[in-house]
């Protein structure tokens, strides 16, 4: 919006020639919406604990987890408004990248947002905290992208590249296509598999105050460097990555969640004032999940998404593990002999001693070494 206000005022005010960098106008987005949680944070929180919205504790999360039963959750509402509200002041609108990652983000942040609001009411009603029937949620996730999927395929939105494709990371100038129509359809259950996939794994992570917001915010730090370079001709050549016209706009999108998670943290660092709840959640795996696929950069996630894939690997191995063990052993057995301690993986360091702050931020070293390592793809080719 500012853009198409500021531009037109370049002939008279050459200070204006600013908002034709997109690297101004992300910076911008950033601070926008960093501020934003500033000043929308104590309107949502003040109004989640007048409607006594408290935080649904998981089942098998640590004791310690028990008190947090009293702090407000759908805190998601403040990224949500802060990214979209940021997003559309700085990002050109014309930009079908950004219409697509904050249509895919809002969709997510919606399923979320039903998913604790049946929690609640359950809570409310005394039964069973199961929120949002499982199948339902899988299929609102599965929706999202199939379609996302199927309108990249159907509609490219760069023009030098087939919509149906995708890259390898540390393989220069290599375009993985679709060889014919029948294929086509496996890169749109590709897509699906990958929003699906990386909107549970926030999901997952989120059990530690602060620990999803400070790496998603390290993740969209991350893919900005990559939307920035892939949007420019020469960066694109000098690195050997495919341009994509007009994907540098995802820059501004990704500055915009950055500013959002970090603000967001204010109330989230521990000990916590609000939780973001699958609102948030999974509003951010599937804009992560959105902006990797919009990319061409999928198998990126390998690196800028290492932590979360643990997180979700934890899951599914404890999973597989116990329900072997119950079948060739017995129960008994199979629940003294658990693959990890607790999961996901932030509660199985949680039994071994680890403080919560130290569980939180070690993670984040991680996921900032991860980042580096997604970085260094771009000249290891």
């Amino acid at each position: 919006m500012l853009y198409w206000l500021f531009v037109p005022l370049i002939k008279q005010h050459r200070i204006f020639n600013l908002f034709n960098y997109i690297s101004f106008r992300a910076a911008g987005a950033a601070v926008t919406a960093l501020l934003l949680t500033f000043v929308l944070g104590p309107i949502i929180l003040k109004r989640l604990r007048s409607m006594s919205l408290h935080q649904v504790i998981r089942e098998g999360t640590p004791d310690s987890h028990a008190s947090k039963g009293k702090t407000p959750t759908m805190g998601g509402l403040i990224i949500l408004l802060a990214v979209i509200s940021s997003s559309l002041l700085w990002a050109r609108l014309t930009s079908k990248y950004v219409w697509l990652a904050l249509i895919v983000m809002a969709w997510m942040g919606a399923i979320g947002f039903l998913d604790d609001w049946l929690k609640l009411e359950q809570k409310r009603k005394g039964e069973k905290n199961r929120g949002l029937v499982e199948r339902y949620k899988l299929a609102g996730q599965v929706i999202a992208g199939f379609a996302l999927g199927w309108y990249l395929w159907h509609f490219p939105l760069s023009p030098n590249l087939p919509g149906a494709s995708t890259t390898l990371p540390f393989y220069k100038y290599v375009l993985v296509v679709p060889a014919t129509a029948a294929l086509a359809w496996l890169y749109v259950a590709f897509t699906t598999f990958i929003l699906t996939g990386v909107s549970n794994a926030v999901n997952l992570t989120d059990g530690l105050d602060g620990l999803a917001a400070g790496l998603s915010a390290i993740a969209f730090s991350t893919m900005a460097v990559f939307a920035y370079i892939i949007g420019r001709v020469d960066m694109s050549r000098y690195l050997g990555v495919f341009y994509l016209a007009n994907a540098g706009e995802l820059t501004v999108f990704c500055a915009a969640v950055l500013g959002a998670c970090v603000g967001f943290l204010w109330y989230n660092t521990h000990p916590a004032e609000v939780f973001m709840g699958d609102t948030g959640s999974l509003a951010l795996g599937g804009a992560l999940g959105a902006v990797s696929i919009l990319l061409k950069s999928e198998f990126l996630l390998v690196f800028v998404g290492a932590v979360f894939m643990a997180e979700t690997i934890s899951v599914l191995g404890q999973r597989i593990v116990f329900k072997y063990r119950r079948k060739r052993y017995g129960v008994e057995y199979a629940q003294q002999h658990r693959l990890l301690l607790r999961a996901p993986l932030h509660h199985h360091y949680e039994m071994k001693g680890w403080a919560e702050t130290q569980v939180v931020v070690r993670f984040w070293i991680v996921g900032i070494l991860c980042a580096f390592l997604a970085l260094s793809t771009l000249k290891v080719r």
